[in-house]
């Protein structure tokens, strides 16, 4: 049994999360095996997700019918959602992680600590149970147009049966 549809959407978000992986690899020169599997980043695998599974519904049940309509929609709202508040929580991830960046200076609470200051004691407490915010989570409007052209192009190149 061969899913087209589903075969189609799986396999060009895989793509995608190939793609993103050996570009963060070339730019960082380390594995970093999260953007196999992680939101945000060149290209977007959800904007490539949702294109080849919209082209493949278009394809199967022509592009006048309600199921193309359905899955044109929730392509939309997906790409919107990635440009939109999916990124500016990413942004905000960020400036936070800057944030506590500063005041948890390690050095600085050690500082504090040796002068006796309480302050430093309340940090030192706070340090313990920060951590790291997730900063990849949305996309740049390049990011998801390049997901969907992946996606379109992925989906006319997949067979329809096997």
């Amino acid at each position: 049994m061969y899913n087209y549809i589903l075969v189609t959407a799986v396999l060009s978000w895989w793509l995608s999360q190939i793609i993103k992986f050996f570009i963060n690899l070339a730019k960082y020169k380390e594995f970093n095996f999260e953007r196999l599997t992680g939101a945000g980043g060149w290209p977007s695998a959800h904007s490539s997700m949702v294109c080849s599974a919209c082209v493949a519904v278009g394809r199967v049940e022509g592009v006048n019918s309600t199921f193309f309509a359905i899955v044109c929609i929730f392509s939309l709202i997906t790409m919107y959602d990635a440009m939109g508040v999916r990124r500016a929580a990413g942004q905000h991830a960020k400036e936070i992680n800057h944030i506590n960046s500063v005041l948890f200076n390690p050095k600085d609470i050690k500082d504090a600590m040796e002068t006796g200051d309480p302050l430093g004691h309340i940090v030192k407490v706070a340090n313990e149970n920060y951590s790291h915010m997730k900063e990849y989570l949305g996309h740049t409007p390049f990011e998801v147009v390049s997901g969907a052209v992946i996606g379109v192009i992925f989906a006319f190149l997949m067979p329809m049966s096997i």
